[in-house]
């Protein structure tokens, strides 16, 4: 072979050989062979969350312009914080008796069937606002964690922390189509955008589904895993005996008791103008604030794709999981410092846009990488317990100041500044995640990585 025309590196695909790997590379490193699945589950993650927008784009009328304001919404937390132990609790159950797939299927059939009970009472005019935003909580936490969980388990640890920004492309972009999609279906109602959702986690079973046969099949070694219960042994057991899982529980707890807040610190000031507002545009109120809602979650998941596409594999490669979980913080810093010195909307709305774009994009990412080091029953049993119910708890915690707050007084100065304190804690918190996370990967493999892919 000629000097002008050089044999492709080790490991790095020629397009005419691997074209699908060749354009991914444009966002991540893909390596010959690892293209497919990837864009599978790409597009399973999409489709999750262009359902969960949806929901999540229905719900917010129903919660603040219907059934009790800002408010109500936050201390709601605290029900889907107790719900969610049930939650983990069965889900572990159920997880000790049947295989992956099995469980992946029950939990999603579950939840499709509940959109339609939904749809047959909101039809009906049975009030739904706070019981459906206690039950999209669940859902949301439930069904992202458990296709993460399967992702982590599908891939060995060099894989994921490659592949998981792809997956996250797929995350980010359905986030933006599901509101896109509603806030033009809007007009039909948050009803048939329940039915809608629906259908759309039934594609997802189905994709989850040829996944796995698909790597059943793989003459790769790592994949070819034995489909059997995942053990026995409790979530809340596996977690407290393990102090990385601890650190990555403890981040979660904290990253959420701040970005509830500060989400509460916007809806309250969203809805003191929301009446006003919506007469000078000559809408209702219900419609000005779904309206806004649904430009804001645009505007949110809009960034997080640009951060995807071009920029998390870059930061992950190049300065690794740990210091990528840094840069979150720093920014949520100086985006409270500001609001705490002019708490206007408009300022309330770029910082929640610029910290919830790093939340969904490399902060998620570089999370989701975290899970690649624990074993396939912590995978799937303590992922559950941290990805809801300690979130939950976050919320809890910030219902409780909130719930303080108003009752003495506050104003939204104080609520930003609660959270300027608490970015410190959420700093401490990654120095001890960082020093677990450095032992566990220079560790052997844990027992039973070898049953992960």
């Amino acid at each position: 072979m000629s000097a002008s025309n050089p044999p492709p590196q080790a490991g790095r695909p020629a397009f005419r050989d691997h074209p699908l790997e060749y354009v991914l590379r444009l966002f991540a490193e893909v390596r010959p062979g690892e293209a497919v699945t990837a864009l599978w589950l790409t597009a399973n993650v999409f489709l999750l969350l262009t359902a969960y927008y949806l929901l999540k784009v229905a719900r917010e009328p129903l919660i603040l312009a219907v059934d009790g304001g800002a408010e109500i919404k936050s201390y709601a937390a605290a029900g889907q914080s107790i719900l969610l132990i049930l939650v983990a609790i069965a889900y572990g159950e159920i997880a000790a008796r049947v295989d992956r797939m099995r469980l992946i299927a029950l939990v999603t059939l579950f939840f499709a069937a509940n959109l339609l009970v939904f749809f047959v009472l909101g039809s009906r005019e049975v009030s739904l606002g706070v019981p459906f935003y206690l039950w999209v909580g669940i859902f949301n936490m439930t069904v992202v964690a458990q296709f993460w969980s399967f992702a982590a388990d599908l891939y060995a640890p060099d894989q994921g922390k490659r592949l998981f920004p792809i997956l996250g492309i797929g995350s980010s972009v359905g986030a933006v189509a599901g509101a896109w999609f509603a806030k033009r279906l809007l007009a039909v109602g948050p009803y048939k955008m329940m039915l809608v959702s629906a259908g759309l986690l039934l594609v997802c079973l189905l994709i989850t589904w040829y996944v796995n046969r698909r790597e059943q099949r793989s003459p790769r070694e790592r994949v070819r895993v034995k489909e059997e219960p995942l053990g026995t042994t409790g979530g809340f057991t596996l977690l407290v005996r393990d102090r990385y899982l601890l650190c990555i529980a403890a981040l979660m707890f904290v990253v959420n008791w701040i970005n509830t807040t500060g989400e509460y610190v916007l809806d309250r000031t969203l809805v003191a103008g929301a009446a006003d507002e919506a007469a000078r545009a000559g809408v209702s109120t219900l419609r000005f604030v779904g309206a806004f809602k649904a430009e804001y979650f645009q505007w949110v998941n809009i960034v997080s794709v640009v951060m995807q596409l071009f920029v998390v594999s870059r930061i992950i490669k190049y300065l690794g999981v740990r210091r990528a979980l840094f840069i979150m913080p720093m920014v949520s810093l100086a985006g409270y410092s500001v609001l705490a010195i002019v708490p206007q909307l408009s300022l309330i709305f770029a910082a929640k846009v610029a910290e919830n774009s790093l939340d969904y994009s490399l902060q998620n990412t570089a999370r989701h990488a975290l899970w690649l080091l624990p074993t396939r029953e912590a995978k799937y049993k303590v992922k559950q317990i941290v990805d809801t119910f300690l979130v939950r708890a976050g919320d809890v915690m910030s219902a409780v100041v909130v719930w303080i707050g108003v009752r003495v007084g506050f104003g939204t100065v104080h609520f930003l500044i609660g959270n300027i304190a608490l970015i410190g804690l959420w700093i401490v918190v990654l120095v001890a995640l960082g020093r677990e996370h450095r032992r566990r990967n220079t560790e052997e493999e844990p027992l039973g990585a070898s049953a992960t892919a």
